[in-house]
């Protein structure tokens, strides 16, 4: 099904993570134990009235969870393309008998998993805090999949157009972490008494990607309280469909770059 070079890049890519598991795997651990100890247990402890029913630590775990997926499937990817840019080696890759889709799925699909793996570490670092339940198993698994491999594909944009090292720290650091943590992860649309301050926090996407996500583990979904009735039910399911049609258009965007040589040829 795949071809020899397509399982080779594949498989590079792959280790280039996981045999460096003290700098890919220990700092999103220590993090995430980090962030459940002082907002889960400390500040969550103060937090007399639950989230729709929801205890503050449990509610604070999908978000918690999209954080780490997302972070380092965008690191993962941007690394290597750029660092590949870095030192000339990515030539080898372009000249090999690969087509640039192939070339494309390969980082992407290595990146999503690395992602994937961080996803599971800081589920299982919550499990530790707080009693989890997935409530929508393969909705979550689908939704996972899709927004690791969206980032992987946002990463191999940071990569080509990054000009040095520190473009990829503004990017991941300044960008990304800011939206996430303005994306509903540590709060609920619906403690907003303002209806223009929820709609104000619609804008970013980042918030149907935990939305999504804390669906899927814990069953609960502020899209319910803020859609119109007739569709709430479906809100989740909405966004997913828009999350997979954007990764779609991402990754034929990496291909189309790679076809132009964009950032590749410097």
């Amino acid at each position: 099904m795949f071809s020899v070079g397509f399982r080779a890049l594949f498989k590079r890519e792959l280790l280039r993570f996981i045999r460096r598991p003290k700098n890919t795997f220990m700092p999103p651990a220590i993090t995430n134990v980090l962030y459940f100890a002082v907002f889960g247990l400390i500040l969550g402890g103060r937090i007399e009235e639950p989230v729709d029913g929801i205890g503050y630590i449990l509610f604070l775990v999908p978000g918690l969870v999209v954080l780490g997926t997302i972070s380092n499937s965008f690191e993962n990817a941007s690394f290597s393309i750029f660092h590949g840019r870095w030192n000339e080696y990515i030539h080898e890759t372009l000249t090999s008998p690969l087509s640039y889709a192939e070339m494309v799925v390969a980082y992407v699909g290595a990146s999503a998993v690395r992602g994937l793996i961080v996803g599971v570490i800081v589920a299982v670092i919550g499990r530790v805090f707080v009693p989890i339940s997935i409530e929508h198993g393969l909705f979550l698994v689908v939704t996972m999949v899709v927004i690791a491999a969206l980032f992987a594909g946002f990463g191999i944009i940071g990569g080509l157009v990054a000009r040095d090292f520190d473009d990829l720290t503004v990017m991941n650091q300044f960008i990304l972490r800011p939206l996430v943590f303005f994306g509903a992860v540590f709060y609920s649309l619906e403690m907003f008494e303002q209806a223009w301050q929820v709609y104000l926090s619609l804008l970013n996407p980042m918030v149907y990607m935990v939305d999504s996500v804390r669906y899927g583990l814990i069953g609960h979904s502020d899209m319910h309280s803020v859609a119109p009735a007739a569709y709430a039910e479906f809100a989740p399911y909405a966004s997913l469909a828009v999350l997979s049609t954007l990764t779609a258009v991402v990754i034929a965007l990496d291909v189309y770059l790679f076809k132009i040589g964009y950032g590749l040829t410097d």
